[in-house]
């Protein structure tokens, strides 16, 4: 839980920044956009045993492994609110005497929150798998390393046990986060 944790953590951090600035900045969004879909094209699978050789058997291995799978949603779906951010509405604020910063924090922020809380959805339980692919590949503990050592031993119930519980606690932190949702986007549940 450390693992996926500091993964989806630093991953918030890092989707939210980078749709921030490709939203702020054109020549950015020009030239991270592409960057971002091609850290999707390798698979995590082949990636994480080299994170295995750069940093051993230590955590960061494994958030490297969970912050590669889970910023890519953040970070486009909270651009694609940004997006989807009416122009005619910010010309309107600009008009009416709204600086930049004013329009960022009472129009694209609200508009953006609804999208923000489906990326973390998606995150949440892809930071989960993230932590236990990393664990499976190069860990000496954990639920992926238990998983891994009950696949060798053939023991079909030690294998689906971790998985079970894996499920469970990807479902109950997507449910605190639409819970947490509901109660910071009111105005959505009137509708």
């Amino acid at each position: 839980m450390s693992v996926v944790a500091i993964g989806l953590g630093i991953s918030i951090v890092l989707g939210l920044g980078l749709a921030v600035l490709m939203d702020a900045n054109d020549t950015a969004r020009r030239a991270l956009y592409p960057l971002i879909i091609a850290s999707q094209t390798i698979p995590t699978t082949a990636l994480a045993p080299l994170f295995v050789l750069w940093f051993g058997y230590s955590i960061w291995g494994k958030v490297l492994v969970t912050v590669l799978i889970t910023f890519f949603p953040i970070t486009i779906t909270v651009f694609d609110g940004f997006q989807s951010v009416k122009t005619e509405m910010e010309e309107l604020l600009f008009t009416f005497g709204a600086s930049p910063s004013q329009i960022f924090w009472k129009l694209k922020v609200p508009a953006v929150l609804p999208y923000f809380f489906s990326a973390i959805k998606m995150a949440v339980p892809l930071s989960i798998i993230g932590a236990a692919i990393g664990e499976w590949l190069g860990a000496q503990n954990g639920l992926g390393y238990f998983s891994r050592r009950m696949m060798t031993q053939l023991d079909g119930a030690g294998v689906f046990a971790p998985i079970l519980l894996l499920s469970v606690v990807a479902m109950l932190f997507v449910w605190l986060v639409t819970l947490l949702e509901k109660r910071m986007i009111r105005w959505r549940n009137d509708l």
